[in-house]
């Protein structure tokens, strides 16, 4: 399934794009709508606070024992699994690092998207392809 890069406000033109992607996310009876950022130099999956809280999580400082690189190395975080709908793939569960920070993007990264999908990026066309692993 191929898609375009993207950018994420009308300011921005195509140097500015990324390749995201549109996904549905489930946990226990909640479901959201949600766009993530494919990264593939991100070693973990990130979940921003805001929408971990939408889909029911609750925030355990005891469970807050993972450890980021990068912007959000200071931050805490706490594991959290989804079920992930893309297009009309098969759903997969998705292992997430949940972040305790403000306005944090939701990254698809190596654990566990990349190990999930396949995924090929044609930057200077601007578009990218993801399939299930086989």
């Amino acid at each position: 399934m191929r898609f375009q890069y993207s950018t994420s406000g009308p300011s921005q033109d195509e140097f500015d794009s990324l390749p995201r992607i549109p996904l549905t996310i489930r946990y226990n009876n909640q479901q959201l709508d949600v766009v993530g950022l494919v990264d593939s130099g991100a070693t973990v999956s990130v979940l921003p606070y805001e929408v971990g809280l939408q889909l029911g999580g609750r925030w355990d400082e005891r469970r807050a024992n993972l450890r980021l690189a990068g912007n959000l190395g200071r931050s805490q975080a706490m594991p959290f699994f989804v079920m992930a709908t893309i297009g009309d793939f098969t759903p997969v569960r998705l292992a997430f690092a949940w972040v305790n920070v403000a306005n944090a993007p939701l990254i698809l990264g190596q654990t566990n998207f990349f190990m999930e999908f396949d995924v090929h990026f044609y930057r200077s066309r601007l578009e990218f392809e993801i399939d299930p692993k086989s």
